[in-house]
């Protein structure tokens, strides 16, 4: 097929779906993730004629910019031709999915849905969020971020932006997840699982699917909580365990207790782990790669590993000052554990989270299985952290599994 047949079949969607029953299109996992990362648009009506507000995402800054429907089909099928390779497009009567491969070939889906949105066609509207203001979500309310009639509490306000953040990490890669099964979920370090209930929450109460989720924590008084709370808001798919990340290895059904286990199906599609501290990300990484889990999303902690080791003479200058060579270390330690999901198939983007409530730490690594791992004889990474002298947990994780 060639290309611009494949861009032909781009513009008659947009031209099909382009109108005043749009609530919105995403353009999403860039191909070069350092000039934009992604592209919304919705209608508006401006002094009495429609119009479709763009807003592109290029990194900290955000630029809008109203069109007529001609001008924005050209300009959406531009971007799906050289910027994106993916585009999730919501009206009132449909859902659609365009997906581009590496050699830009366009596959479209296409699905009708029974329930219509309310488009809201003003220009200055309020934010759209996920989970909805004025819409009462139990676990919402337990939290103190919402009263009993779905109002936001004004200082739980930066806690509701930080749980509707991190859902629209995973509505982006909704597409890239497998259809017809039940859905696993691990997340590693759970803690309190605010973000747990939000993920069950959006995956199977808003977007219906067939899903199980299971929280892992250190905690026995805080995984015990957590159950009362799945039992309570009758989350069946969600289920809480105390267990260490590093010894983990699933579990089985009739060891899950309270008659609520999992599935014995090992295979794990999505793998979370939030603010795990030190070393405890690189045991879950690497568990999610030895899974081969479709989707790994990681917010890193507190990172010390690097920071006792690193020793490079060139670098001296920045390492000789403590906070600096602290800040220098967690950044080096990130970038090893992207470039690693890279050589393991996964495609990878560093995005920046809100600020959790008790550490500074504000970068998420998102990682998406593409493909195979790679198989080149030169190892970048490798020859860095031997510049570096350091030998990080995952790369001697990942070593120890290739000599089993």
């Amino acid at each position: 097929m060639k290309i611009d047949e494949n861009r032909q079949q781009v513009e008659d969607l947009l031209r099909d779906t382009l109108s005043g029953e749009l609530y919105q299109i995403v353009m999403s996992n860039p191909r070069n993730r350092e000039k934009i990362g992604k592209v919304k648009i919705r209608p508006v009506m401006l002094k009495g004629n429609l119009l479709f507000q763009e807003t592109a995402y290029v990194g900290n800054q955000v630029f809008h910019g109203n069109f007529e429907k001609d001008d924005e089909v050209e300009r959406a099928a531009e971007y799906m031709s050289k910027d994106f390779k993916q585009c999730e497009i919501e009206t009132a009567k449909e859902r659609a999915t365009v997906l581009v491969s590496k050699r830009g070939r366009v596959n479209i889906k296409r699905k009708k849905i029974c329930k219509k949105k309310e488009i809201d066609l003003t220009h200055n509207r309020t934010k759209s969020y996920i989970l909805e203001e004025g819409r009462p979500v139990p676990f919402l309310i337990d939290l103190g971020v919402q009263t009993e009639e779905g109002k936001i509490v004004k200082a739980k306000y930066d806690k509701f932006k930080q749980i509707n953040r991190f859902l629209e990490f995973i509505e982006d890669i909704l597409p890239t997840l497998p259809k017809g099964r039940t859905l696993r979920v691990i997340d590693f370090g759970c803690g309190k699982s605010y973000l747990t209930f939000a993920v069950y929450y959006f995956l199977k109460e808003l977007q219906g699917m067939d899903i199980e989720i299971t929280g892992l924590d250190l905690k026995k008084d805080v995984i015990q909580r957590c159950n009362e709370l799945a039992e309570k808001y009758k989350y069946e798919g969600l289920h809480f365990l105390q267990g260490d990340i590093s010894t983990y290895e699933g579990e089985r059904k009739e060891e899950s207790g309270m008659g609520r286990g999992i599935s014995e199906e090992r295979k794990v599609d999505m793998v979370i782990t939030l603010h795990a501290c030190d070393t405890a990300t690189d045991y879950a990484l690497a568990k999610a790669m030895e899974w081969g889990a479709e989707v790994i999303l990681s917010v890193p902690c507190c990172q010390h590993e690097v920071n006792k080791q690193i020793n490079c003479e060139e670098l001296m200058p920045v390492l000789k000052y403590g906070l600096l060579k602290e800040r220098v270390s967690a950044l080096i330690t990130d970038a090893v554990r992207a470039n690693v999901l890279e050589e393991n198939g996964y495609e990878v983007q560093i995005l920046e989270f809100i600020d959790m409530e008790h550490t500074p730490k504000n970068i998420l690594i998102r990682g998406v299985k593409r493909g195979e791992k790679r198989t080149a004889e030169r190892k970048p990474v490798k020859e860095m952290t031997d510049f570096l002298h350091i030998e990080t947990t995952l790369q001697q994780l990942l070593s120890k599994g290739k000599n089993k």
